[in-house]
């Protein structure tokens, strides 16, 4: 049985609250759960105690017994210091699209184009 450590919705409509929760990974996100080893309020300011709660004691076990946490609940894990999360690096992330650098290079030869023509213009006067 596959076991992930993930966040279990909760709340009312725009008043999110979460349960960090122990889940087989093919139960529904708010569905049945094995085990609740803490909790996220993202309504509290970040520093507020309360914010994120978490059971290290039994989170511990259930990584020991294979447990996977997701990559939200393993920032939390950084946090805390429990888990240590590698940093991800996408260095193509901010580049424009195709279409955007096509866009790009027609605007700046048509620019370009009412250069050149300027140009002609004064020349010929």
């Amino acid at each position: 049985m596959a076991l992930k450590i993930r966040l279990a919705r909760g709340g009312a409509k725009k008043r999110p609250y979460y349960r960090i929760v122990i889940a087989d990974v093919r139960s529904p996100r708010d569905g049945r759960f094995i085990e609740k080893v803490g909790s996220y309020n993202p309504m509290l300011p970040k520093d507020h105690a309360e914010r994120i709660v978490l059971n290290q004691e039994r989170i511990q076990y259930w990584i020991g017994h294979g447990a996977k946490p997701t990559d939200r609940v393993l920032r939390f894990l950084d946090a805390a210091g429990m888990l240590k999360r590698e940093a991800r690096n996408n260095p193509k992330k901010a580049e424009p699209g195709q279409k955007a650098k096509e866009r790009a290079e027609a605007k700046q030869q048509a620019a370009e184009d009412a250069a050149a023509a300027a140009a002609e213009e004064t020349a010929a006067e």
